[in-house]
């Protein structure tokens, strides 16, 4: 039964079927009627009837066979991580990018990884590669960069098994343990993570709504004696600022005359329709570029790039790489290559792009009245509590509402402010994004105290 509501109808009728195939009134291997059928039945237009069946295979409900119909598959999806009052847990703290159904990542992924094995070639993809990627894989990724970073020679190209990988990996090659680096106050918790392994100390620099302050990065130069900057300079995580063009040349600047190598962690440089031009394009002499395709994708598919500064840089991450992992998986790497060749990488991207900016929209319209950071085309931001709130407080009546949030600790080299970074990509649809936000902002606007008294 299609339940009516405020919602659109595509997704209660994929609720719908969500209830029959776990109520177990629809069984495993049967055929659902043709689209145009149901859509005459329940009264709707096709096109709301295929993005119900869009969104029901995106949640693994239904497959489709060309030229047979959507059958339900064998198994129904359980729900988990159940919150007290029985809906599940709104993840708000995964920041990954939202999966629409214009993506169509289940169908490419199987047909792009078909076509990767059935090509003359297919099954040089199951081998052992060199640690610094095959010579077609680097030449793609220098393809896709090549637009933003300007021409990269394939020397200078590594592949890598995700940005986490390729940021331990240049890390090694730059530190030694009790060497300092220089991060943004607020800064990405896996590199907090790698300093930990590495014993690096961290040496926190004042930001600003652009990022980091050259100035301040100059006085920690002096004082720290760093041996490398770190930065987002493109929505950063996680408040979400973007360095301008001069802001990125006042930090090649800064890093050049101090002699410090650059760390660019360019994770997001894809998902802006417009973005200054990356630090490796203004300084490739200093600057490692790492670029992935966990944020404009999928975090899946494990795959980043990193430029190296020369050729002997390259050299040496292949030996960091080679200890570490041996290799990117090739099969990922061909996959990725074969997407950034046909044009499938940037679809895939645009769709993302697309869903991105919806649901920074709904953001808008959720969180009105209270002050956060946000870039339009990314999938976090960056939330100041309200005065009366702290943050050890929200996070226990959020939890007990089925939300999962991130505090600011989670990010801070140095005191925590009272903030939290919200990830609007993992909620499975733009109305459970949405339900998650308004109970939000409805916890933000009552104090502490009334709900104590509630709870």
């Amino acid at each position: 039964m299609i339940e009516s509501g405020s919602g659109p109808k595509y997704l209660a009728i994929a609720q719908a079927l969500l209830a029959d195939v776990q109520s177990g009134r629809l069984k495993p291997g049967y055929r659902l009627p043709p689209q145009r059928q149901l859509a005459k039945e329940l009264g709707v237009d096709l096109t709301t009837v295929t993005r119900a069946f869009n969104e029901a295979r995106r949640l693994g409900l239904i497959e489709a066979n060309a030229g047979r119909g959507s059958y339900v598959r064998g198994t129904a999806p359980e729900q988990s991580d159940a919150a007290p009052d029985g809906y599940p847990v709104i993840d708000l703290s995964m920041n990954m990018p939202p999966q629409p159904p214009a993506a169509k990542l289940r169908e490419r992924i199987q047909d792009g990884i078909a076509g990767v094995l059935s090509s003359p070639h297919g099954l040089m993809h199951l081998h052992y590669q060199e640690s610094v990627g095959s010579r077609p894989d680097r030449a793609a990724a220098a393809h896709w960069l090549g637009p933003r970073l300007g021409p990269v020679p394939v020397d200078r190209v590594v592949v890598t098994g995700g940005a986490q990988t390729a940021l331990y990996a240049v890390m090694r090659v730059l530190t030694q343990p009790g060497d300092a680096v220089c991060v943004p106050d607020l800064t990405y918790p896996g590199l907090r993570a790698i300093a930990e392994q590495l014993g690096v100390r961290l040496f926190p620099v004042t930001m600003d709504g652009e990022g980091l302050d050259p100035a301040a990065l100059g006085e920690a130069c002096q004082r720290g004696r760093p041996k490398a900057v770190y930065c987002v300079p493109t929505i950063h995580n996680p408040t979400t600022a973007t360095m301008s063009l001069k802001r990125r040349e006042a930090i090649a600047e800064v890093a050049h005359r101090h002699g410090i190598a650059i760390i660019e962690d360019d994770a997001y440089g894809a998902l802006p329709r417009q973005a200054p031009a990356p630090i490796g394009s203004l300084a490739p002499d200093i600057t490692w570029h790492i670029a992935t395709l966990s944020k404009c994708v999928s975090p899946a598919l494990r795959t980043a790039y990193v430029v190296t500064p020369g050729l002997p840089e390259t050299l040496g991450l292949a030996v960091e790489i080679r200890a570490m992992s041996l290799m990117m998986p090739p099969l990922m790497a061909a996959l990725a290559s074969k997407w950034i060749l046909d044009g499938t990488l940037d679809a895939i991207t645009a769709a993302i792009r697309e869903e991105s900016a919806a649901r920074q929209t709904i953001a808008r319209r959720a969180l009105h009245g209270l002050e956060f950071q946000a870039h339009p085309q990314g999938h976090h931001l960056w939330l100041t509590l309200p005065e009366r709130w702290r943050r050890i407080d929200l996070n226990i009546y959020t939890r007990q509402s089925g939300l999962a949030l991130v505090p600011s600790e989670a990010f801070t080299v140095g005191s925590a402010p009272e903030a939290i970074r919200i990830s609007l990509g993992a909620a499975l649809n733009q109305a459970m994004l949405e339900r998650g936000l308004n109970l939000l902002a409805t916890v933000l606007s009552q104090s502490p105290s009334a709900l104590s008294a509630i709870v």
